[in-house]
């Protein structure tokens, strides 16, 4: 496993765990890398951060000197350039975001010519070059590279997501738009403007530092009470980086990840379009989920919590969709990683398709009680094999047995331990998840 490069790139606080040297060598090793043959194209997003122009300057500043190109877009959403990299000419991508993180803390996230989360062997190659056991030349001359403005690729994006209304026009409904403050704030008035319906954007004024702050899909209260005051037919928030939504119905209540899948999954199986009738999820999802899916004639196949597993199990076996509860969604027709704007204008096809709302659609996913906390660790791996804390996780499942589970893991972007419990009321719900929480604060483990 990489080093530094988690499930989601390699994030950390900006300057602290993640610095502008980093982002430079970065740049050299992929310029270098894509470079060894032809002069090399990559492309580059930012999200709002007030740390992405110094990363988006460092990487740029690597890359150039290793004598690649570089091809800014500017602030812009990860699934923006993963799509550019993709149909574009391009070697590789990467997208300066921290995705649902506090503004203080950054990412780097590399993507393959074809978009997609970049292979592991080659991210522990560039961990390689950063740690300084490997060496890689310098450009000289008029092999040094060149930087060019491409803003222009977020309109060849944006018209693209366009496209993907295949109802054509969602005029008739009122609807609302949390861009987070972050890399949507633009191409979500772009998209959403150009669709027929009545639109109003709140969270699209980034100042560097309101990124995700009480805001978007981490902080979704907001969304819910202006749909309720304004009298909106539906809502959608994004994160950071925009690859994840969340939807909020006329009555203000969340429709997560595992009810897009089934209304959406449902949607294409009507159609003929979806593969073996499957809808690929992580072991993070609701047990309603599966029970709704098992009603409506669906199958799903599980993987382990990551958008980077549901792609790969979605790619291997070529099915159709597939997401997780956070809303991270992936069309397996349409794109090759999660996209948040995307996942939103396909929410809007099944509303306009079914002629119901967005409220009748998710009513059969029957959520079951589900608590998820966090505890920030010293040691992830030190907490997760702590005898006492895996005596208490079974204790716990054994005490569950078929009515909840219990699901215990480590964060692949931050410092934490996540302890989930399902189970059939709240209370037990807290009971067990605390039953685990206590006996890790007990050890030590608590940072």
């Amino acid at each position: 496993m990489p080093k530094y490069f988690g499930t989601d790139g390699f994030r950390g606080e900006a300057n602290n765990g993640l610095t502008a040297e980093h982002a430079f060598k970065i740049g050299r090793f992929f310029g270098w890398y894509y470079g060894k043959d032809h002069k090399a194209k990559i492309v580059i997003g930012k999200d709002t951060r007030l740390s992405s122009y110094m990363f988006e300057y460092a990487l740029t500043a690597g890359i150039l000197s290793s004598g690649a190109d570089a091809y800014l877009m500017h602030v812009t959403t990860t699934p923006s350039v993963s799509y550019i990299t993709n149909k574009g000419d391009f070697d590789c991508g990467i997208m300066i975001s921290a995705s649902h993180n506090v503004f203080s803390d950054n990412g780097i996230k590399v993507l393959n010519g074809n978009g997609e989360k970049m292979d592991d062997g080659l991210l522990e190659e560039c961990e390689a070059f950063i740690d300084g056991l490997t060496e890689i030349p310098l450009a000289e001359k008029d092999a040094i590279g060149k930087a060019h403005d491409y803003a222009e690729g977020r309109k060849v994006y944006t018209d693209y997501v366009v496209s993907c209304l295949e109802a054509g026009s969602a005029k008739g409904l009122k609807i609302a738009v949390d861009c987070a403050n972050g890399a949507s704030y633009q191409e979500a008035h772009a998209i959403f403007g150009s669709i027929g319906a009545e639109v109003l954007f709140i969270n699209d004024a980034p100042n560097g530092t309101n990124i995700n702050t009480k805001c978007g899909s981490t902080h979704i209260e907001g969304l819910q009470a202006f749909v309720r005051e304004n009298g909106c037919d539906l809502g959608f928030a994004f994160d950071g980086d925009a690859d994840r939504c969340l939807a909020v119905d006329e009555d203000g209540k969340v429709v997560d990840g595992d009810a897009i899948m089934y209304m959406c999954g449902l949607h294409l199986m009507q159609r003929g379009c979806l593969s073996a009738n499957t809808v690929v999820t992580t072991v993070m999802s609701n047990f309603g989920l599966y029970k709704s899916l098992e009603k409506a004639g669906m199958v799903s196949e599980k993987t382990a919590v990551g958008d980077k597993y549901v792609y790969e199990c979605m790619r291997r076996d070529g099915y159709d969709i597939g997401g997780e509860q956070s809303g991270h969604i992936i069309f397996g027709r349409l794109a090759n990683t999660g996209d948040g704007m995307l996942t939103a204008i396909k929410v809007l096809d099944v509303i306009l398709a079914a002629r119901k709302s967005l409220k009748e659609l998710a009513a059969p996913v029957e959520v079951y009680p589900q608590l998820l906390v966090n505890i920030r660790v010293k040691s992830k791996p030190e907490a997760l094999n702590d005898p006492d804390v895996q005596a208490a996780v079974k204790a716990a499942g054994d005490a569950l047995g078929d009515t909840g589970r219990i699901l215990v893991r480590q964060s692949g972007t931050e410092p934490l331990i996540r302890v989930m419990v399902e189970a059939s009321d709240d209370e037990t719900c807290a009971k067990y998840v605390y039953s685990v929480i206590d006996v890790i604060k007990a050890k030590g483990h608590e940072a």
